[in-house]
């Protein structure tokens, strides 16, 4: 537990660890939601499509483990049961119950869209009142940022192939 970490909040900790907790599981089912996703994607482009879940999900990982770390540091607990990511998340799981691989990317679309609204709210709650997580928050902002002009482009590219060979 970081003392100092905890003392230069200026915001209410319990609320921004909530917050956080609900990121945290996002980021889980976000990882999970790419990783399944390229195992059993078909369709056009499949290889790429395969190559940018892959990416996406270790990233994913990754702001999991910013999230949590940062959790600890407030002096939380991180959603300790895989089981319980759902109930905490707001951005929606969707299962990839039809595989086609634009089906995947319009999921993963809207994912992303609501990881973008998650830490657009963080960044807002702690700007000039918590200096780290402002930062943690601003890079994956970033990141998912990324991911969506990525799996939008991806989107875009296997649309437009579709309608010329047509």
């Amino acid at each position: 537990m970081g003392e100092m970490a905890q003392k230069i909040v200026d915001l209410n900790r319990e609320e921004l660890i909530k917050e956080l907790n609900v990121a945290f599981a996002e980021e889980w089912l976000a990882y999970y939601q790419y990783w399944i996703g390229a195992k059993v994607a078909v369709g056009i482009m499949r290889p790429s499509i395969i190559e940018e879940f892959i990416e996406h999900a270790n990233e994913e990982l990754k702001h999991a483990e910013w999230i949590s770390d940062r959790i600890v540091q407030l002096g939380g607990t991180p959603v300790l049961d895989p089981q319980d990511w759902k109930s905490v998340a707001q951005c929606k799981y969707d299962p990839p119950l039809d595989p086609y691989v634009l089906t995947l990317i319009d999921q993963n679309l809207n994912a992303e869209r609501c990881a973008i609204s998650r830490y657009q709210k963080i960044c807002d709650m702690t700007h000039g009142k918590d200096y780290e997580t402002f930062r943690i928050s601003e890079k994956i902002l970033k990141e998912e940022i990324e991911h969506e002009q990525e799996i939008g482009d991806l989107g875009e590219d296997i649309r437009t192939t579709i309608e010329m060979v047509k």
